[in-house]
């Protein structure tokens, strides 16, 4: 099975160790960020600095001409990622034997929602989530397909990963984060993330749903979890708290919605990237789920993408329901955290593999080569020279 290993340019630019440290783990390819959200990160190897905190969402190369005169629009990379950062480490791959793929995080973004306020998820209490574009506002849908578009077709790079192309809920990975006090299950969080923004308002009115008696439907139907009620099943849940007809009705909604999205930004990848150029989206096949590997129906995602990238952090078994629908070429990554210290267990790479493939996968993904410590390297160095 092929193995990809996920990379920051700032793990290896001003290290000149770092691209024969990544080819030595056994691995073909790397995906290296493009385009990235705000975060802090470790880097425990590089001989200049051990803390790169990358303070908003930004493109790691320079932006094009495309976004001249455009309010919505990618902002270049400060001093933790400069100039043609992501191009400086990409050429630092390729010389050591590496193929480079993009990798590209779309509607997840903090700086956008800071700066553009109207552009953010608004749920039924009228609270805003900045880090969560609403993918129904036809600006921040244009927005989306141009940035997938520039930042997958980097110069050289073989393919793109497309992460956070649909729906990002209230789930987040937030600063001094202090949301987890009641236990929403899935069905709290769907009902929470559903959103009411001016164009969202126009969907569910397209839907014959009222805007305003939704949202004091979705509050109450909320209240049995803010007062602690267990037994989250699911979708189940939802659509009894909801009602079925109701939650059925922006279910499909926001399923279409994000399918035309995903559509649109491969279409506009493959107008821009070479002949050959593969085009990959981080998806769940539970359809309903938001945030990073967003929710899609596989049959649909995978008649557009070339594959997918899904997460296997917890079990193999979300493999299944995209393998149904594969074709002879279609690539089904299985996403393996390999950071001890972020809940993996890369002492188990090569038994998870096994179960990966056995479920329908035909390439490893490695989270995160650079977050890795030394022992957790050494253990994907093992496994990988087992295949």
């Amino acid at each position: 099975m092929k193995a990809s290993a996920f990379v920051y340019p700032w793990d290896v630019n001003g290290d000149p160790e770092a691209p024969a440290r990544i080819a030595g783990l056994g691995v073909e390819q790397v995906t290296l960020a493009a385009a990235y959200h705000s975060t802090r990160a470790l880097t425990p190897r590089h001989p200049r600095h051990r803390i790169v905190t990358a303070e908003y969402a930004a493109v790691l190369y320079p932006p094009g001409e495309r976004w001249a005169g455009r309010g919505l629009r990618p902002c270049p990379a400060g001093r933790w990622a400069p100039g043609d950062a992501y191009g400086e480490a990409a050429r630092a791959l390729a010389a050591a034997g590496l193929e480079v793929h993009t990798w590209a995080v779309l509607a997840h973004n903090s700086r956008l929602g800071a700066e553009h306020p109207h552009t953010s998820v608004v749920n039924a209490y009228g609270d805003h989530y900045p880090w969560a574009p609403c993918i129904v506002q036809p600006a921040t849908r244009a927005y989306l397909v141009d940035l997938a578009a520039e930042a997958a077709v980097r110069p050289g790079a073989h393919g793109t990963e497309l992460e956070s192309l649909g729906w990002y809920g209230l789930a987040h990975l937030h600063a001094h984060d202090k949301i987890s006090g009641v236990g929403l299950g899935e069905a709290g969080q769907y009902l929470m993330s559903l959103c009411f923004c001016p164009s969202c308002r126009v969907g569910y009115g397209e839907q014959d749903l009222d805007a305003d008696e939704l949202a004091a439907a979705v509050r109450a139907a909320l209240e049995p979890l803010w007062r602690g009620a267990a037994g989250d099943e699911g979708w189940p849940t939802a659509a009894k708290l909801l009602g079925e007809e109701t939650a059925a009705r922006t279910r499909a909604w926001r399923e279409e919605t994000a399918g035309t999205l995903q559509e649109e930004a491969v279409a506009a990848v493959r107008a821009t990237a070479p002949a050959g150029f593969q085009v990959l989206l981080h998806a769940d096949p539970v359809s309903y789920h938001c945030g990073a590997n967003v929710g899609v129906d596989p049959a649909r995602v995978l008649s557009a993408a070339d594959g997918v990238v899904v997460p296997c952090a917890g079990g193999t078994a979300l493999l299944a329901p995209f393998a149904e629908h594969a074709r002879e070429d279609t690539v089904l990554a299985a996403n393996f955290t390999v950071v001890s210290g972020m809940g993996g267990s890369p002492g188990t790479l090569a038994a998870d593999a096994a179960r990966a493939r056995a479920q329908g996968a035909t390439e490893l993904r490695l989270y995160h080569a650079g977050l890795a410590s030394d022992p957790d390297l050494a253990a994907v160095r093992e496994a990988l020279s087992a295949r």
